[in-house]
């Protein structure tokens, strides 16, 4: 099967170059969603004498009134499916200064294609395509039937795509079935993700006093009492303390990042300031205790500066239950690393966030694997031709006992 996998280097090019040019955002990055994308996969299934189903699920702010999710299942001697479950959607190019080439038009040179979302996660859907070719192709019933579930809002909060899924049609999941996330991995194909760390972004708003400059007393600058807020926030991995040596880094980490202007002119005292935090935190933690402490800490800030400050949870997710290393999917995966690749896996945690918590909550084992360069949201982003085979060649094996 080697040998037929690999005669679809054409094939990975030719997907990934109707992938790229077809612009999947969502509303919030400033796009119409993942109609047309999806509509070219359904019309590609077709082709292949499969008959995919659309979920749609409503969204009023795009103009078609609703966000794909596509799903197709091709049967095997056993009704136990192998899901490969592929996100539709993908982040804005950014800085157009920064790319080499046009983001939205496939560029080639040699084993690399570059183009806005051909890692993420165009990749995973190119090679579960693939597995599944290679099976029709070659007239071949495996021992398990495969689905494939290509899904939107992946990089947006998954409102729209895996949960909707989810929580409307759970006729669609069993306990019973195997599921794997092609969104994270090593370029050597080795790291199966099997937990998550918890995370949420925290919105803060430090509210003091504007006044002219020359007149401080006048006012309660914002900002001196933001920038300390900021020191102290920094400091709390110092607290949270714990390691878990199965994530990278083993521990909790919590970042202030994006900082909103506060006033245009220099010699204004500033009386609003407004930054962010991103945090990262080990599974052993409950969020709220966390919230509670940044609280506390607020306070003495608030005492100390006269300011009020006010939080707003931009995002919130408590880690998933982790999936067992002796789970089934993981077995598997494993195994089918070895055969392919010639290569011992090992299991991972990592800060990030996939499709595979949803999931995780709802009692399903999923692991996260792929064979990724890691450049992924990055101008220039780029995909491994040979790779996308590997991968193909992986699940295929995954497919028989």
């Amino acid at each position: 099967m080697d040998k037929i996998i690999n005669s679809y280097r054409n094939e990975v090019i030719f997907l990934q170059k109707e992938l790229v040019k077809r612009v999947a955002l969502g509303p919030e990055n400033g796009g119409q969603g993942e109609y047309e994308k999806a509509n070219f996969l359904a019309d590609y299934l077709k082709k292949l004498d499969l008959e995919p189903t659309f979920y749609n699920a409503p969204d009023n702010r795009v103009e078609i009134g609703f966000r794909p999710n596509l799903v197709v299942r091709y049967k095997g001697k056993k009704k136990t499916t192998l899901w490969i479950i592929s996100h539709l959607d993908v982040v804005p190019e950014g800085d157009l200064a920064l790319w080499k080439s046009d983001p939205y038009k496939l560029k080639v040179e040699d084993d690399l294609i570059y183009g806005r979302g051909v890692e993420d996660n165009q990749q995973a859907i190119v090679s579960s395509l693939l597995s599944l070719k290679a099976l029709i192709d070659q007239k071949i019933v495996p021992d398990l039937s495969l689905g494939l579930i290509f899904v939107s809002d992946e990089e947006t909060g998954s409102n729209y795509g895996l949960k909707f899924l989810v929580d409307n049609h759970s006729h669609l999941f069993a306990k019973d079935d195997l599921y794997l996330v092609p969104d994270h991995g090593s370029p050597q194909g080795v790291e199966i993700e099997i937990s998550e760390k918890s995370m949420f972004w925290l919105k803060i708003e430090v509210l003091g006093k504007q006044c002219h400059a020359s007149m401080p007393q006048l006012g309660i600058n914002s900002l001196i009492a933001a920038s300390e807020f900021i020191i102290e926030l920094s400091n709390l991995g110092d607290i949270f303390n714990l390691k878990d040596t199965l994530f990278s880094p083993p521990v909790s980490t919590f970042n202030p990042t994006k900082k909103e202007a506060n006033v245009e002119n220099i010699n204004t005292i500033p009386g609003r300031d407004v930054f962010y935090l991103d945090a990262r935190v080990l599974p052993q933690y409950d969020l709220e205790d966390i919230f509670e402490h940044i609280k506390s800490i607020g306070l003495k800030i608030e005492k100390k500066y006269g300011v009020t400050i006010k939080y707003e949870v931009v995002m919130k997710e408590q880690a998933a239950p982790p999936t067992s290393e002796d789970s089934q999917i993981v077995t598997k995966l494993k195994n089918a690393i070895k055969v392919v690749l010639e290569k011992e896996a090992k299991v991972m945690g990592i800060g990030g966030g996939t499709v595979a918590a949803i999931l995780r909550r709802k009692g399903y084992p999923t692991a996260v694997w792929s064979s990724l360069m890691g450049f992924a949201h990055q101008p220039n982003e780029c995909s491994s031709i040979n790779n996308t085979l590997n991968d193909a060649k992986v699940m295929f094996n995954l497919l028989f006992d």
